[in-house]
């Protein structure tokens, strides 16, 4: 397989670094409020007013979005890293030191991980790489239809039972949990561990089994687009164009419904399902859209420039996943942190991310600069190949 050129590898890392960013405004809510309020946006503070526009904004433009193009990515870049030979190369060390930093991370800092399902599907996925395009492409269809029947049949499984296992009883020991929650977070980060560990935990088997089905599907059709050379923008401006008008247009207007239907039933079961049902497959043509569009652009020299900073973030999203991380869990856990879990609306939270934005876009380049490698990206590195990588970039002699 050639290798890509120099314009390709821009497209990809700027689409990827428009990725990790994307996902904080929805991770961000994770980090502030209850795993209970992330599902369910009624559970936890307010929900009026501009804090409501705020959640409509982002459930309709990023909510499952990012993580869709991220994983889209993840399944090009085993194709990109392991070939498609015999050999996987290092394919396999790389997804266990992936496992090992994602458990460190879920259990330890955040509950909301996605690296542990990654490098568990990604042990799996490399197994189709050889595969045809258009033979990933049908699989990945598949998979992410079952992963639909699990997440939008559920969703809907639970309307005829709505309301039926609701009593003052369960409504106050959800009250105390939530209350006892908030104590502990805002308490210190020891004190939230046993919490953070248990919804990581339930997150990831719940999440393996329902949603991994999509991430899989998800990382066979990224193989099949960058062998096909959409995500290596190698095809025509007008091919672009087009796919990204369709979809953005066509993505755009299920995930809006699924958000507008979620309001008008004011967040009950059956309007839930019925948001649910519109956004999963929404957010699959919106995505494809944003694709298409960064494609686009990629192939306009004049907005090369404007890609740049993404494109820096993109090759540091390892660290700057983490690094998102870390920023929030100070900010949101108590000891040593400044514990304003439970206390952060959702206009002020969606603030914070674009301050993190900002400082991603600004610091990730120049840290390029000077640097071959992201700091986590070159740990990563490092121990797959079992021995400390170059670091630093070298500096070509002066001429004369």
């Amino acid at each position: 397989m050639a290798s890509p050129n120099t314009e390709r590898l821009i497209s990809i890392d700027a689409l990827r670094g428009i990725a990790v960013l994307g996902i904080l405004m929805m991770n961000v809510q994770g980090f502030a409020m209850s795993p209970f309020a992330y599902d369910n946006p009624t559970m936890q503070m307010d929900l009026t007013g501009a804090n409501l526009s705020v959640w409509a904004i982002a459930h309709t433009f990023f909510h499952l979005k990012f993580i869709t193009i991220f994983s889209t990515l993840f399944g090009a870049g085993i194709v990109m890293m392991a070939g498609t030979g015999d050999d996987t190369g290092r394919h396999y060390p790389r997804m266990l030191w992936l496992l090992l930093i994602g458990a460190i991370h879920a259990y330890l800092l955040w509950w909301g991980d996605i690296l542990v399902s990654y490098a568990l599907l990604g042990m799996l996925a490399v197994k189709a790489r050889r595969m045809s395009p258009g033979a990933l492409v049908t699989w990945g269809i598949v998979l992410i239809g079952v992963s639909a029947l699990m997440m939008v049949g559920g969703a809907w499984l639970a309307v005829p039972f709505a309301g039926m296992s609701e009593t003052p009883e369960q409504d106050a020991m959800m009250a105390e949990m939530m209350a006892g929650m908030t104590q502990a977070y805002q308490a210190g980060y020891l004190e939230r561990l046993p919490w953070n560990a248990g919804f990581a935990a339930i997150g990831q088997i719940g999440g393996l089994i329902a949603f991994g089905p999509r991430l899989m599907g998800l990382m066979f059709i990224g193989m099949a687009l960058f062998k096909s050379g959409f995500l290596s923008a190698s095809w025509s401006l007008g091919r672009y164009a087009v796919l990204a008008a369709v979809t953005l247009v066509a993505g755009y207007l299920l995930s809006h419904m699924g958000t507008q239907s979620m309001i008008a039933g004011e967040f009950d079961t059956e309007a839930m399902a019925l948001g649910t049902s519109y956004s999963y497959f929404g957010s699959l043509v919106l995505s494809f859209g944003y694709a298409s569009a960064v494609m686009l652009l990629a192939k306009l020299g004049a907005f090369r420039l404007l890609l740049m900073p993404f494109a820096a973030a993109g090759r540091m999203a390892f660290t700057n996943y983490i690094a998102q991380t870390l920023i929030m869990t100070f900010i949101f856990v108590g000891t040593p942190g400044l514990g304003l879990f439970g206390t952060v609306e959702r206009v002020d939270q969606a603030k914070l991310v674009l301050i993190v934005w900002a400082v991603q876009l600004i610091w990730s380049p120049l840290w390029l600069s000077v640097f071959r490698f992201g700091p986590l990206e070159w740990v990563w590195r490092s121990l797959t190949y079992k021995q400390a990588q170059p670091l630093l970039k070298r500096r070509e002699p002066a001429a004369g």
